[in-house]
This record gives C-alpha cells, structure tokens and sequence, in this order.
C-alpha cells in the first residue's frame, strides 16, 4: 500500500512566510509608537496625580510635561500640544495627536491617539 504524503508545499510554506514577514513588519513599526503613547499617558497621569498646587500654572504644567517627555524619550509630543484646563482645584490634561507610520513605498498607517487625566472636584 502506498501512503499519500502530507503537508505544506512550497507555495504554502512562501504564502505563509510572506504573511508572518508583513505582520512582523508592522509589528516592528508600529511598538514605538504605541510605547510612546503609553509613556505620554503615563507622564500625564503622574502630573495630574501629584496634585498641583492653586499656585501652579499652565506653563508650569507644560514646563513639567516637557521635563518628563525629554527622560522618556517622547519626541513627537511636546507640552505645547497638551490641553489643559486648570479651574481652582479640578486639573484637567489631554492630548490628541496622529502618527503616520510609512510601511513601503507611498502607503502609511496612520495611528491616532487620545489620552486625558482628570483631578479634582
């Protein structure tokens, strides 16, 4: 008796190799933007949550924003790109900026963000 053989043939094993490349490509592209993103976030929490003073101003939170942006190696938000909204003792921080991530040639994904941190009232 004569045993078929099975698995993948070359075609398969090319049309899967092309898939996971693309995937890890756009991996690869896209992790230090969403690391950025977490390290924004995570510079806007711990502002809001250290909990400035009635005496602090705007321009103080962006000096502070922009202090912590530069250890984290945040290069595509700066604190002038911050809203803040600061009334009495209730701090409002938030941020909404897009990256375009070039793949190959002319196609790009763009990634949008939005983060806010909220204390008082």
């Amino acid at each position: 008796m004569k045993r078929k053989q099975a698995g993948v043939s070359l075609i398969g094993v090319l049309i899967i190799g092309a898939i996971l490349g693309f995937l890890f490509l756009m991996g690869m592209r896209t992790v230090p933007a969403v690391t950025e993103y977490f390290a924004v976030k995570k510079i806007i929490n711990v502002i809001v949550d250290s909990g400035p003073g009635p005496d602090t101003t705007v321009s103080d939170l962006r000096k502070d924003f922009d202090k912590r942006a530069y250890i984290d190696q945040v290069e595509h938000v700066t604190g002038k790109d911050l809203a803040i909204y600061k009334r009495g003792n209730v701090v409002e921080i938030s941020v909404a900026y897009s990256r375009i991530i070039p793949i190959f040639g002319n196609a790009s994904l763009l990634l949008e963000f939005d983060t806010q941190a909220k204390r008082g009232g």
